[in-house]
């Protein structure tokens, strides 16, 4: 499912390339499309404002999505971390 993920957003990317507005990934695409995990709050290391974090554990790697409360929550930040790191990032 992952990879049939990863191949969706290099499609969108290459629509944007091509000339075609991509659409944006919303919560709501995102919830039903990927196992995820609800965080209480953002990690401090994500410069993100009014908005919700969920995140993925992909083999080593804490992957951290955040989702705008306005409109139809379109995804406003990303960021990867290190699974090692886990501890320290989730207090």
């Amino acid at each position: 499912m992952r990879t049939l993920l990863l191949a969706g957003f290099i499609s969108l990317g290459s629509m944007a390339q091509a000339g075609t507005e991509a659409l944006p990934l919303t919560y709501e695409t995102f919830e039903v499309s990927v196992p995820h995990m609800d965080l209480e709050n953002c990690p401090s290391g994500m410069d993100v404002t009014n908005a919700f974090c969920r995140a993925t554990l992909h083999h080593e790697e804490f992957h951290v999505f955040a989702f705008s409360y306005d409109n139809e929550s379109p995804l406003v930040g990303f960021k990867t971390y290190s699974a090692e790191g886990l501890d320290a990032l989730l207090k």
